[in-house]
Formats: C-alpha cells, sequence, structure tokens
C-alpha cells in the first residue's frame, strides 16, 4: 500500500481505500506529528482489525531527521510551515 501527499477527507473518520496490487499482504508507512499519533492508532485499531492472526502491529517510531527534497528544507517546523502557506 502507498500512498504520497497531503490527505484530506469530508468525513468524519478517514477510509482508506487503497488496492492491494502485487500482494495480500501490505504495509502502511503514516508519518505525523506526535500530537496526532493517537488520533491515528484510534482509527487503525478499530477499522484495520477482523479478530484473525495477521491483523497486524502498530509500531510508533521517532522520526529523528527530515529532509524535504523539493524545498531542501531540513527543519520539521520549517517543512510545516511551509506545507500551511502552500
Amino acid at each position: 500500500m502507498e500512498g504520497t501527499g497531503k490527505y484530506t477527507t469530508t468525513t468524519e473518520v478517514p477510509v482508506f481505500n487503497l488496492p492491494a496490487i502485487y500482494n495480500k499482504i501490505t504495509k502502511l508507512e503514516i508519518i505525523c506529528l506526535k500530537e496526532d499519533v493517537d488520533s491515528i492508532t484510534e482509527v487503525i485499531d478499530p477499522y484495520g482489525s477482523t479478530g484473525e492472526k495477521g491483523d497486524g502491529i502498530i509500531y510508533v517510531l521517532d522520526v529523528l531527521q527530515v529532509f524535504k527534497i523539493r524545498t531542501g528544507l531540513g527543519n520539521l517546523e520549517d517543512i510545516v510551515r511551509n506545507e500551511r502557506e502552500n
């Protein structure tokens, strides 16, 4: 599963309807601000669970460094500010 860019929705609960093209096993990676972790995991947990073996594990890791290739920005606050302004 792969997607890039800003995620926007007009519904209260996000819906991820992305096809598994090459494999029945998918990996979803979301990089977000620290304050968004709880709300994201709260959506994934109930809506991503089938109750069957293999539902997966949610890992929450720190991102040690970021670098926005297009803009050359290497500071998270600058990247976020730039994205909000554009």
